[in-house]
């Protein structure tokens, strides 16, 4: 696995700010390339981005990749090869890291009757759900509720994409709370709070999302915000 950074000279700034727009100058632009261990935190990291950018762009409520190992990625008992390059912007780490993935062959799609089900049913609810803590204190998931958690860990993976730097290692925790708004067009809306562990910092992170889904177009988060941190005294006392 490769890592590219881009980086510049010092005293220099980046091309975007260097005269209008569209100027370039190469002569500032560095591109370093580093031939990673992918047994090594570096790789592990971008492994994550990674893994997180292709949930979140082909996941759904009943489909969800997990990394086998650090250069392939696996959905069900399917494993696909994937090559991926992750670029940092060290000079602005606010920016989402650009990824570029490539497949050894098409994404294969077993869930499309299981999605277009779980759709349905939400569309036709009459009293849009409304759950927290899931998983519960003793890991357990009722089963009507695991579309929207692996919808949760979809989601997710546009929060952690967009976040995630060389320092970090984002996995969602927990749902804290869940409440779907009905909505008048095509799509449906799930309102989250989750727990986002950084197995870095070993910080628990609450973070809100509004998410839209629908099985043709896919996931999209429209809002996300970082929340203050809770200790658990204040945990305890709600």
């Amino acid at each position: 696995m490769r890592r590219l950074a881009r980086e510049f000279p010092p005293g220099a700034r980046p091309p975007a700010s260097e005269g209008g727009a569209g100027q370039r100058p190469p002569s500032f632009l560095l591109l370093a390339m580093e031939e990673l261990n992918p047994s090594h935190y570096p790789a592990t990291r971008a492994a994550r981005v990674v893994e997180n950018y292709v949930n979140y762009r082909e996941g759904s409520p009943h489909r969800f990749f997990l990394k086998e190992k650090v250069t392939q990625a696996s959905k069900e008992k399917s494993i696909v090869n994937c090559t991926a390059e992750v670029l940092y912007h060290l000079q602005d780490p606010s920016l989402a890291p650009e990824v570029n993935v490539t497949l050894d062959r098409d994404l294969e799609k077993h869930t499309e009757d299981a999605d277009n089900k779980f759709y349905n049913k939400m569309k036709n609810l009459e009293i849009p759900i409304e759950a927290h803590t899931i998983p519960d204190n003793f890991g357990n998931v009722q089963p009507e509720m695991e579309p929207i958690r692996i919808l949760a860990f979809v989601a997710c993976g546009y929060v952690i994409w967009q976040n995630s730097t060389e320092d970090t290692l984002y996995s969602m925790a927990r749902i804290e709370t869940v409440k779907q708004v009905k909505r008048e067009d095509e799509f449906i809306e799930f309102n989250y709070t989750v727990l986002l562990h950084d197995f870095v910092s070993q910080e628990m992170i609450p973070w809100q999302l509004q998410v839209l889904w629908h099985p043709q177009h896919g996931t999209e988060v429209k809002q996300n915000k970082r929340l203050p941190k809770r200790c658990a005294c204040q945990k305890t006392c709600e």
